[in-house]
């Protein structure tokens, strides 16, 4: 099975990476950072099952990529993996032949259930959006309270750093850091380091020391 995975964020093709591999042993995943990335790699290898597409990938647009991809390669399944998760943006992106909308905020389970729905033939809805349901993430700087020193862990977490190099730089105990780390994630209701970063773009909080 071969996987193209394109978004800007390395950190996020990264978890798209681990994810996948829960899908099918071997999966062969190809990563592009760009639109017009994407679809050099589409032409390059007419042999891809799946095309995961975020919305806000640098160059043409998701849209419009998405657009470009139906009309040129109908048969090759486009889901779009998206922090942007209002029901506006999912009809538009269903409207263009996705087969499927992934929230970003999604949990592993859910994506990796979704997936394997759309490469057996079907076509996923996340149905809590569309509905206007479910747990509602933060919408601004004011719901997302952290301590300054939390905000610490976070500019280090945005940067890609582990556990270990955050210890160093602020000289607390692993554990320590663990349970700040624990703290932002629950704040930004999310459940990993990748689904914290989409977050935190999508609010537009880019913490500085």
């Amino acid at each position: 099975m071969k996987i193209l995975v394109a978004d800007d964020h390395p950190l996020i093709r990264e978890a798209f990476r681990h994810l996948l591999t829960e899908l099918e042993g071997g999966v062969v995943v190809l990563e592009a950072g760009d639109c017009d990335g994407a679809c050099r790699l589409i032409e390059q290898h007419p042999d891809l099952d799946l095309v995961l597409l975020d919305l806000r990938l640098p160059g043409a647009g998701g849209l419009v990529t998405l657009e470009k991809l139906r009309n040129n390669h109908p048969a090759l399944p486009v889901v779009v993996v998206s922090a942007l998760e209002d029901a506006g943006t999912v009809r538009a992106a269903l409207a263009r032949g996705a087969m499927g909308f992934i929230p970003k905020s999604s949990s592993n389970d859910v994506m990796v259930s979704a997936l394997r729905l759309v490469l057996s033939g079907g076509r996923y809805l996340p149905p809590e959006i569309l509905s206007g349901d479910g747990t509602a993430s933060p919408s601004s700087m004011d719901e997302v309270r952290l301590t300054d020193r939390q905000r610490e862990v976070l500019t280090f977490m945005m940067q890609g750093k582990s556990n270990k190099h955050i210890c160093r730089e602020l000289g607390l105990a692993e554990a320590t850091v663990k349970i700040h780390v624990t703290a932002i994630l629950r704040a930004l209701k999310v459940t990993s380091r990748a689904q914290a970063i989409v977050a935190v773009n999508r609010l537009g909080l880019m913490p500085e020391l």
